[in-house]
């Protein structure tokens, strides 16, 4: 089955642009696209497509906005968000990988990158640019003075569970993981997925953004 796919953006060109690109993949189709962020918000519950490229910046309703009304409350939709910016450091950015997007993508990145992106995202990864990744979420969470303190939620994790979200907290992917812990990548992938289960986390985005702001370090 396909990946069904919705653009988000003010730009007609990169609307045009993006869509061409994904749509010219046999595994991809693009089933709609809005200039604003209320426009995006009604077609994609009615559409319901699995992956939605959201603009952070858009008239109308802005893509924070736009993104917090379908991932929250009980409208939420089951689409994944991947943000799109032009800033590789933004408060937007990190609100939206709060409120339960599945990660961002600078809008300049290589047409491959944003491709693959989507796949990854569709397949029910979070996405994190790299280079951008940790900088982001260590210079955001440290203007909004992060608690010292560890939070309780963290109890009713494994100590190996514990260890497996510090890693993730530092970035790194499963297979990183499973080479530092001298584990199976398989085994990683289960700790992860208890990890998101018991902190009540939509994906692995929400859960680095929860290490840093839970005195995971």
């Amino acid at each position: 089955m396909s990946i069904t796919v919705y653009i988000a953006d003010d730009q007609a060109m990169v609307r045009q642009g993006f869509g061409a690109l994904l749509a010219a993949q046999p595994d991809i189709s693009v089933v709609g696209d809005a200039a604003d962020g209320q426009a995006a918000v009604r077609g994609v519950r009615e559409l319901h497509p699995d992956v939605v490229l959201m603009d952070v910046r858009m008239p109308i309703l802005d893509g924070l906005a736009a993104a917090e009304q379908l991932l929250t409350g009980p409208l939420r939709v089951p689409s994944r968000i991947l943000m799109l910016t032009t800033f590789d450091i933004d408060d937007y950015v990190y609100q939206a990988l709060r409120i339960g997007a599945s990660g961002f993508m600078l809008k300049d990145a290589p047409a491959d990158e944003l491709v693959r992106a989507v796949r990854v995202v569709a397949a029910g990864e979070a996405l994190l640019a790299p280079s951008v990744t940790r900088r982001l979420i260590a210079e955001v969470t440290s203007r909004h003075r992060p608690r010292k303190t560890e939070s309780r939620q963290l109890s009713v994790l494994t100590p190996r569970e514990r260890e497996v979200l510090e890693q993730v907290a530092e970035g790194k992917s499963n297979a990183e993981i499973a080479g530092h812990l001298f584990v199976a990548e398989q085994t990683v992938k289960t700790h992860v997925s208890n990890v998101l289960s018991k902190l009540n986390l939509r994906d692995r985005a929400q859960a680095v953004v929860f290490a840093f702001e839970n005195g995971v370090r």
